[in-house]
């Protein structure tokens, strides 16, 4: 595999295109073989579900002593890049945003990582007091426990669209079996973390609509996610995440 033509820089992680192949490249050594593994897995697990596009995992090793992840290269534009250069059409990605995460909630997969057991290890590990750790333990233990697949990490830079028009779903690193709300809460704050807060009402009321879900309902979940995404985030993002896990008016 070449490493000759990179198409997307994020950080500690690089991917490069050869051929027919997108081949992600970990930077940064704090990324374990489990991760690797378990991230390769993850999208092996969901890459045959009906009616979802996903690349399909080709291979996994190491590339001048560094893990690297390679799938299927799709053509085309992410959504996030259509968004930004054809803003009169917002509505119309929007809605094709949400019916397909409604599409991804459709669907469950045997063996995908528990999205509350998770969350309850991330929460353990937060920066946040034992009190409010607490709190949220208690929450999250109360809330509907299902096992929808959740990607995780649901965004418009993580969707391709062909130049036939169809969605492609990447990087299902964090794809667990959970609660859709969960997911969705999650999307809500990657929107608002990226300075877009109209954006993020406007896709969570019409989310909301769409499956004749109570807004509160996913509000309950903002400040477990937040907290439970603080773990791993940035520092600027870390104290935006906390300021959501903190503020909350406990039950």
């Amino acid at each position: 595999m070449k490493l000759d033509k990179l198409i997307a820089d994020r950080g500690t992680k690089k991917v490069y295109r050869d051929g027919d192949l997108a081949i992600k490249v970990f930077e940064n050594e704090a990324f374990s073989k489990a991760d690797i593994l378990n991230e390769a897995c993850n999208q092996a697990r969901v890459e045959d579900l009906a009616d979802l596009h996903i690349p399909r995992i080709r291979e996994v090793g190491k590339i001048d002593g560094k893990w690297a992840i390679a799938t299927e290269f799709v053509e085309g534009k992410t959504l996030q890049e259509l968004m930004d250069k054809n803003p009169k059409k917002m509505d119309e990605y929007l809605e094709m945003f949400v019916d397909l995460q409604i599409k991804v909630h459709s669907h469950t997969v045997a063996n995908l990582n528990s999205q509350k057991e998770k969350m309850q290890r991330k929460i353990s590990q937060s920066a946040l007091d034992a009190t409010a750790r607490y709190e949220l333990h208690t929450r999250l233990a109360a809330l509907p426990a299902h096992n929808k697949v959740c990607h995780g990490d649901f965004n418009p830079s993580n969707i391709i669209i062909d130049k036939k028009g169809v969605p492609h779903i990447l990087d299902w690193a964090h794809v667990t079996a959970g609660n859709a709300s969960a997911d969705v809460a999650r999307t809500y704050l990657l929107f608002s973390l990226a300075g877009k807060d109209e954006l993020a009402a406007q896709y969570l009321n019409l989310f909301c609509e769409k499956t004749d879900t109570a807004r509160q309902y996913v509000e309950k979940w903002l400040p477990i996610v937040a907290a439970s995404q603080s773990v791993k985030g940035k520092p600027e993002e870390k104290e935006f995440l906390l300021k959501w896990a903190d503020v909350v008016d406990f039950e």
